[in-house]
């Protein structure tokens, strides 16, 4: 089995092909409250639902995978799962949410839950026993809305924030704690299995706060906010660990590797960083240059980074830039591997099983993209299991050559 993409080995992918776009049924009449931009997309864990942030504060749930109007001929095969098709749970319907407000973040809870079954439990005491599929909404007004997937019914209504809710994560443990994070400087930790009662208040950035992200072993918290430091913070004790700094302009987006060894930041400086979260070593610049050159002087951040995230399998980044293209970069290699034109990006994830990638942008539309289908090496796999419960200090620890703690902590590219 071949190493994914060493430079040089392997083919490059082929350049991401549009496979679905979804566009707002109907025109909204304008008032103070509305917009149109879609700010956040999210695919549920298990991949059975994508939602959608599309404006006007609407946010569609839509069963995954799309139905086949949406899709163009000769990709259904690759767009749809024979597991999905299956599911003896009925043929679940699009729901429109009503948010009331515009709608800046959105977030799934892990699916199934034990926890859930609680949450769904008190609201629903006539139905026993039913596994409760959640998605928060971060509205304008500062409040988090909380609803049941299934139904579309509001469970929870969560205040605090003074301002507007632009981020919203849930620990991948399935315990229904949601962190969320604030133009009005905080982040906010949120036990929805304890009625949403706001458990801690992470206080110290200077700005409003964009993007927060929780690593998939639930040890560590990452925020960013309108400065040129990123915080990590201690889930388990909601302390900051520590400040990593690097960026020379607004840090916007953040991701952890499915691992929870690498840690990608975002910033309008037209760079990702990839870091060590344990350590706090900056592991290599992802710089986005423009493939044509501006036509004045006035495009001086054209390229300024809105989004980055991980591939599932942890072999992949997308990025999305001013600059009109969504990016995909290898892990290994220092240029990206394929482009793909879009205008006005603002968003980008992967679905949780591979092969697609959605794209929110400022009218309000959602593309979906091929991405590539890599198998990976049983390296990675065994680098990817090991570094899913060994910090950085416990590998360098361990009685084993040199090179391969290298390969172990991501010091081999």
């Amino acid at each position: 089995m071949e190493e994914a993409l060493k430079p040089g080995r392997s083919p490059l992918p082929e350049e991401p092909l549009l496979l679905a776009e979804l566009k707002p049924g109907r025109s909204h009449q304008f008032d103070w409250k509305s917009s149109c931009e879609t700010w956040s997309v999210a695919f549920s864990p298990d991949g059975s639902w994508f939602a959608w942030s599309q404006g006007h504060c609407i946010v569609k749930l839509i069963p995954w995978p799309l139905e086949e109007q949406f899709i163009p001929k000769g990709f259904e095969a690759k767009s749809r799962s024979s597991k999905n098709d299956t599911k003896g749970r009925g043929s679940p319907k699009e729901k429109t949410l009503d948010c009331g407000q515009i709608v800046w973040g959105l977030a799934f809870s892990p699916w199934p839950s034990p926890p859930s079954r609680k949450l769904w439990a008190r609201h629903h005491p006539q139905v026993p026993d039913i596994s409760c599929l959640i998605l928060a909404t971060g509205l304008n007004d500062g409040q988090i809305k909380i609803w049941e997937v299934q139904t579309g019914l509001l469970l929870l209504n969560l205040s605090g924030h003074q301002d507007v809710v632009r981020d919203l994560s849930f620990t991948p443990s399935g315990s229904l704690i949601l962190v969320s994070a604030s133009r009005d400087k905080t982040l906010r930790i949120w036990d929805l299995n304890k009625h949403g009662k706001q458990i801690q208040v992470l206080s110290g950035h200077l700005q409003w706060v964009y993007c927060c992200s929780i690593s998939p072993d639930c040890s560590m918290l990452c925020s960013a906010a309108g400065e040129k430091s990123v915080f990590l913070w201690s889930m388990r004790s909601y302390t900051l660990i520590r400040k990593l700094e690097g960026h020379q302009s607004s840090v916007v987006s953040c991701d952890f590797s499915p691992d929870s060894a690498l840690l990608v930041t975002a910033s309008y400086d037209t760079n990702v960083i990839m870091w060590d979260p344990y350590t706090g070593e900056r592991l290599r610049f992802l710089h986005h240059t423009q493939l044509d050159p501006p036509m004045d002087d006035s495009d001086v951040h054209i390229s300024s980074l809105r989004s980055v995230c991980f591939s599932p399998e942890g072999l992949y980044l997308a990025t999305v830039a001013d600059d009109r293209l969504l990016r995909i970069w290898a892990l290994e290699l220092k240029t990206p591997i394929a482009f793909a034109p879009m205008t006005n990006g603002l968003c980008c994830t992967f679905f949780p099983h591979g092969g697609v990638i959605a794209t929110g942008t400022r009218d309000g539309h959602v593309q979906f993209w091929t991405a590539p289908r890599v198998l990976s090496s049983l390296k990675h796999l065994c680098r990817k299991a090991l570094r899913s419960f060994l910090t950085t200090y416990q590998v360098l620890a361990l009685p084993i050559p040199k090179k391969m703690k290298e390969f172990l902590t991501y010091r081999t590219f």
